[in-house]
């Protein structure tokens, strides 16, 4: 029997992953066995184990390219400015999060919805789940510190008030966006541009 290529695997292993997505955003994590995810990417029963060792490790790989799309944009801004805002660095998740599709990792288009259902879930598999909880904190401290250091940055430049403590200023921004997922995804509060703008006017004093 051939072997089968490293491209053909990549393209089953992100057909796989794809008809997770679509699943768990549908019926959540807990609702989804690994047969459904199978006969929703039209494959055999068995196919799945073949790629991921378990169910959680498709959830921590959609896990991963939710919060990617989230906080990507922030840690790019945080990276590459050193006179960052409070309200520029949470703009930037905004605007992503105001698209209606977005390339995963795998280079396919997702709808972005999917992927913030997803992302919601993942909170409530932190309480229960070791390794869902231990990856969410890795991310979240490394984020959480890019936008610190951007502040401190920011200080130095004029950006941010002295006053402002960069370590707590962090946590708001990350508040804020995750406020916004919560709010998108369980009310239909999708005016990210709105919700932008309100953010320039309470901690900049412009719209």
């Amino acid at each position: 029997m051939p072997r089968i290529t490293v491209e053909r695997r990549e393209a089953k292993r992100a057909q796989i992953v794809a008809a997770a997505r679509r699943c768990f955003s549908r019926d959540g994590f807990h609702q989804t066995s690994m047969p459904d995810i199978a006969r929703e990417a039209g494959v055999s029963a068995g196919a799945p184990y073949r790629y991921f060792a378990s169910k959680e490790e498709i959830i921590l790989a959609i896990a991963a390219d939710a919060f990617r799309l989230i906080f990507d944009p922030v840690r790019q801004l945080a990276a590459v400015t050193d006179a960052a805002s409070v309200a520029d660095l949470a703009a930037a998740s905004l605007d992503a999060l105001s698209t209606d599709t977005v390339v995963d990792s795998t280079g396919r288009t997702v709808l972005v919805e999917e992927l913030l259902r997803c992302a919601v879930q993942t909170w409530s598999e932190m309480l229960r789940n070791d390794a869902v909880h231990a990856r969410a904190v890795e991310g979240f401290e490394e984020v959480r510190r890019s936008i610190a250091d951007a502040l401190h940055r920011g200080q130095a430049a004029g950006a941010v008030p002295l006053a402002v403590e960069p370590e707590r200023a962090a946590r708001v921004v990350m508040g804020l966006l995750h406020g916004f997922l919560l709010q998108r995804v369980a009310f239909c509060l999708t005016d990210s541009a709105g919700f932008n703008d309100d953010i320039r006017m309470l901690f900049e004093g412009t719209g």
